[in-house]
């Protein structure tokens, strides 16, 4: 089993400050890991490929996972503290998708930091585009499956507070400090 103390997720819903966050920590010098799932919806599309949420979800959250544990395992050795814009755990049933053995695996033996930042859904800041197609409603239900996912999973979901994107990376960080 690898546990990474050092490794801290972001996750939660789409369209809830996420990715600006991890932008934002990157710009303060912090080692950031970009969000793998419009990758590879960018990738499949332009492919014409199958691996998008709304054609086969399965085949979707298998190249997710499998991306996100490709980057768990180069990133294995680095001692620095290392944000990630979601991670291997955010494709345990993720859109509905049973996990695969292979997926169990990887989640039992990949630990991330217990602490696991959850953002909630925020109506101010939600937009969809080509690649989030997910109605304000489904947004709202994923933080609850996120938070139930997180807990039978043993990680802790330390919600992040709707706050301006300065007062949210003092927030991660000195929670990230705590937890390290």
């Amino acid at each position: 089993m690898i546990h990474k103390p050092n490794f801290f997720v972001l996750t939660g819903g789409p369209g809830v400050g996420k990715t600006t966050l991890i932008r934002r920590l990157a710009a303060m010098g912090e080692l950031v890991v970009e969000e793998t799932a419009r990758a590879v919806i960018r990738e499949q599309v332009e492919s014409g490929g199958d691996g998008v949420p709304w054609r086969d979800n399965d085949l979707y959250v298998q190249l997710c996972a499998e991306r996100d544990i490709a980057i768990f395992d180069g990133l294995s050795s680095e001692p620095r503290r290392v944000f990630f814009d979601r991670g291997i755990i955010d494709s345990y049933r993720a859109n509905g998708s049973a996990p695969s053995p292979a997926l169990l695996e990887a989640i039992r033996t990949r630990r991330y930091n217990r602490k696991v930042f959850l953002f909630p859904p925020w109506r101010e800041i939600y937009d969809t585009d080509d690649e989030r197609r997910q109605a304000w409603p489904e947004a709202e239900r994923t933080f609850d499956l996120i938070r139930q996912a997180l807990a039978e999973l043993d990680y802790e979901a330390v919600v992040t507070p709707r706050d301006s994107v300065e007062r949210r990376a003092s927030f991660v960080l000195r929670a990230a400090a705590d937890a390290g």
